[in-house]
């Protein structure tokens, strides 16, 4: 037993020593990355006196003077802000493709539209999207990291030891580029990849929580933002944020690597190291992957892709030299303006204090004493302002457009814009956009690929009855549903968002499809359901109290579908709108579905025939006591 428990621990050590070197080789390979990310992070942030050492290290710059001016004009930062901001729009509705065109898959097809809607309001999955475009665009990839959590959902009770038992429920986090190691940096994708690490700085206390291993602490070295002091003009300090390596203390590095399956680990593989221990070691946790195939539990967002690499670039890189030259163009410049405004004086050797004329300078009323007998000290002649500073100063900022591809529009150029046709501006607005597109696709496709995920991921742990709020379509609900509703996860965008679409051009449309009456049903009138809809777009919100009772007349006779497929006879009512029924009743009757489920039982469709026939009866009841009542109020009118 003790060759056993000895073998045992062994493999764990090797096991754990080959996972550290596999990281330490990784990291070692991602070092010209890790540099590049630090370095747009500190130009944002406008710490713009660093750059990249010999050995993918950053360095900072020192003046050569004391005079020399070493101002920083940031035209990085707006340039992020306003591309974040576009990108901000592009948040598209998802919905979901039915499995088939039988009645339960149409049905299951909602379930899991209403699904993507509770976790996308319950998660604020616009604000995990917007962090993660902040990485993106910066450093130019970020990461989702969709799992499972045992200890978050709905409350469903107590143990005998009484520790709290949750339902479970997803966890969408983001991660920088700076905690995930693919095996090869040449891979275009995470398909490409074959392995992947995510390391992370966990505090030893959060380690014993979650996975019950006590772990040796130690100092780890972090990037944090921080404030220094930089060095101005003629000697004075200013402040600037940088991005720096700060230590945390009694911590570990958790070091997750992923395998994707192979021949000897045909689930894939899950190995999770911190310090010298072994946490866990098995099968991938999550079937994420098309036909419950397990993989990895990440989606990667780029900003701008690069061929052959696993890293998307950033527009940060691009720009930076251009705001090397400006800030040098500036300050240059300053120094120039310096020495026309303060002169330069020229003495003789010997014949006034020049301690003094240092510290005091020529101030207005200053006594000048010179040696008697020597050449009066004179002020230098000094030029104009040169005309290549403004021209250079005016194309470099031309270049910041160019290369960005963001600008404001409506900020210069008034007097030509005054002179253009709708047309024209509406085409320059496109034109505006277009270099941004690029980034919105990338986004749209992480957006598509968290809700196959989330729906992948349900179909694995949601296995008993959950309850879900949606909101959305002028109305808020409850509803309940378990995995065997998750029968597709074929997602596609319900409304395509543009980048240059304002709300003013949104609410122009519909107004137009309003006024052309392509919103008007076949009556040439506009129904509840789309009146509430038109109200939604136009962004007054959701009107709760306002449910379409057609809308709630369908789902009931879709649900009576169902009933039918498990065996129960649903009764009609007089409250039921029986034209509404009968018309969702014949649909089923018409699928494929109905067909099947009649070889298995020949008395389902009699079953469905007499509740259509009781259907007509109470709409023929209906009708003619409605022609009573109408027969009875005309007779009462003519006798009055």
């Amino acid at each position: 037993m003790k060759e056993i428990q000895k073998s045992k621990e062994t493999r764990e050590k090797e096991l754990v020593t080959s996972i550290r070197e596999d990281f330490e080789k990784r990291v070692e390979e991602r070092k010209p990355f890790d540099a590049q990310w630090q370095l747009n992070l500190n130009f944002v942030m406008g710490n713009q006196y660093c750059g990249i050492g010999a050995n993918d290290t950053l360095d900072d710059f020192d003046k050569q003077y004391f005079w020399q001016e070493r101002e920083v004009y940031n035209h990085i930062a707006p340039i992020v802000e306003t591309r974040l901001s576009k990108l901000a729009k592009v948040r598209p509705t998802m919905t979901v493709l039915p499995a088939s065109s039988d009645e339960n898959d149409i049905a299951n097809a909602h379930v899991c539209k209403d699904i993507l809607q509770s976790v996308t309001n319950k998660l604020e999955l616009s604000d995990i999207i917007s962090q993660a475009t902040r990485w993106s665009e910066i450093c130019g990839t970020a990461f989702y990291k969709i799992t499972w959590n045992n200890d978050s959902g709905a409350l469903l009770g107590l143990t005998t030891l009484g520790e709290k038992i949750y339902e479970g429920e997803i966890d969408i986090s983001v991660c920088s580029p700076f905690e995930i190691y693919p095996d090869s940096n040449s891979s275009e994708s995470l398909e490409n990849c074959r392995s992947l690490i995510h390391a992370r700085a966990y505090s030893v206390d959060a380690i014993k929580k979650h996975w019950g291993v006590e772990v040796k602490g130690e100092d780890i070295d972090t990037y944090n933002l921080s404030n220094s002091q930089v060095a101005g003009g003629l000697g004075y300090l200013s402040k600037s944020s940088k991005i720096s390596k700060t230590t945390k203390h009694n911590q570990a590095l958790v070091i997750e690597r992923y395998e994707m399956p192979t021949v000897d680990y045909p689930d894939g593989r899950l190995v999770i190291i911190a310090g010298d221990k072994l946490l866990y070691d098995g099968i991938l946790p999550y079937k994420n992957m098309q036909n419950g195939e397990r993989g990895f539990p990440f989606v990667r967002q780029i900003s701008v892709s690069q061929p052959s690499l696993f890293w998307g670039t950033s527009i940060v890189e691009r720009i930076i030299p251009i705001q090397r030259s400006y800030n040098a163009v500036k300050n240059r410049k300053h120094e120039f303006l310096n020495r026309l405004c303060m002169g330069v004086m020229s003495v003789e050797d010997g014949s006034v204090d020049v301690e003094n004329l240092e510290e005091e300078g020529l101030s207005p009323g200053k006594i000048l004493i010179y040696r008697q007998g020597a050449r009066a000290p004179q002020m230098l002649a000094s030029a104009s302002l040169p005309t290549d500073f403004r021209d250079e100063e005016n194309r470099l900022l031309e270049e910041f457009l160019n290369v960005s591809g963001v600008s404001d529009i409506f900020s210069s150029n008034s007097s030509a814009l005054a002179s253009m046709s709708g047309v024209a501006l509406q085409l320059l607005l496109e034109q505006e956009d277009m270099r941004i597109s690029a980034s919105g696709e990338f986004i749209k496709y992480s957006i598509k690929e968290i809700g196959r995920q989330i729906l992948r991921m349900y179909k694995q742990f949601a296995t008993s009855k959950r309850m879900s709020k949606f909101v959305g379509d002028g109305s808020s609900r409850l509803f309940y549903w378990d995995n065997s509703e998750i029968t597709s996860d074929d997602i596609v965008f319900e409304t395509e968002t543009e980048l240059g679409e304002t709300v003013a051009q949104k609410r122009s449309m519909v107004f137009d499809l309003l006024q052309a009456g392509l919103l008007h049903d076949e009556n040439g009138k506009l129904s509840n359901a789309m009146r509430l809809k038109v109200l939604e777009m136009l962004g007054f919100g959701v009107w709760e109290d306002m449910l379409d009772n057609n809308n709630l007349q369908v789902e009931k006779a879709r649900r009576e579908n169902i009933d039918f497929l498990e065996g129960k006879e649903p009764e009609v009512l007089e409250i039921h709108d029986h034209d509404l029924h009968i018309s969702a009743h014949i649909a089923f009757m018409l699928s494929g579905e109905f067909d099947k489920a009649v070889k298995e039982n020949s008395a389902l469709r009699e079953k469905i025939l007499k509740h259509i026939r009781t259907h007509k009866k109470f709409k023929r009841l209906t009708q003619i006591a409605e022609q009573n009542q109408i027969a009875l109020n005309n007779s009462q009118n003519s006798q009055n």
